[in-house]
């Protein structure tokens, strides 16, 4: 069990895996005002990096589960650097379907909503692990403007404009699943350039350490590709954003 090979390489020395800098971690820790032994799962963690920094910022306790071997050994090792070890453990699973043994205080999935088919089954599922008057926290993508083509959606890496809400209307879609809207933070240009831009020099470091590797050609194909297609479409049309959800 794994993600798709062209994710371990180009985001292997990431230690966030979306649109977010620490410093956005931290705003959002902040505003969701954490108290210790808050109690949170997230579905598809990553290598960590939200968990491992709440729990020494405001003393939570955590479980992370995400499908990446790389991504959840390297969550672990996180945890052992900032000296959480005790307070979250990460597992090597499948997110979906995933419901905790017991209940939590928040529930997230910050990028991953596929786990769940998409939005409204993503939040379906995170409910199942969430006690009552707990917080729902998912991370999506949204249009900073709608693409004029079909073409240009396709350049922001969506299968088609419908993929993705503008952010009224995306925050209305929550609403519309029963739930209230009690924080939010967005992502920023930097947060974009920071997650994109660092991989194009771990795929160059990559190439020259894997000349022979059968993923090269396509590795230098993506490193060929990507810096003008993040600069001409994600950039320019693409948001991301962590929104806290409570149900009415």
């Amino acid at each position: 069990m794994d993600i798709p090979r062209i994710f371990t390489i180009t985001e292997s020395a990431h230690h966030i895996h979306n649109p977010f800098t620490p410093e956005k971690y931290a705003t959002l820790g902040a505003v969701l005002r954490l108290e210790p032994e808050t109690r949170v799962l997230d579905l598809g963690s990553g290598s960590g990096e939200m968990l491992c920094t709440w729990a020494r910022d405001h003393k939570i306790t955590g479980l992370g589960v995400d499908m990446s071997q790389l991504f959840s050994a390297q969550a672990k090792q996180r945890a052992e650097e900032l000296g959480v070890t005790d307070r979250v453990r990460f597992i090597h699973a499948d997110a979906a379907g995933y419901v905790a043994d017991e209940k939590v205080d928040l529930a997230a999935c910050v990028g991953a909503t596929w786990i769940g088919g998409g939005v409204a089954g993503t939040i379906e599922l995170l409910a199942k692990s969430l006690c009552p008057e707990g917080i729902i926290l998912i991370g999506e993508p949204y249009w900073l403007k709608l693409p004029p083509t079909e073409e240009i959606a396709k350049g922001c890496e969506a299968n088609a404009i419908s993929d993705f809400l503008m952010l009224p209307e995306l925050i209305g879609s929550f609403e519309a699943l029963g739930y209230d809207v009690v924080e939010m933070v967005l992502a920023d240009l930097e947060g974009w350039d920071r997650y994109s831009a660092a991989m194009w020099l771990t795929m160059r470091k990559w190439l020259k350490a894997n000349p022979d590797d059968d993923f090269a050609k396509e590795i230098r194909a993506h490193l060929s590709s990507e810096p003008k297609r993040y600069a001409t479409y994600t950039r320019e049309y693409l948001g991301w954003g962590v929104f806290a959800l409570m149900a009415r």
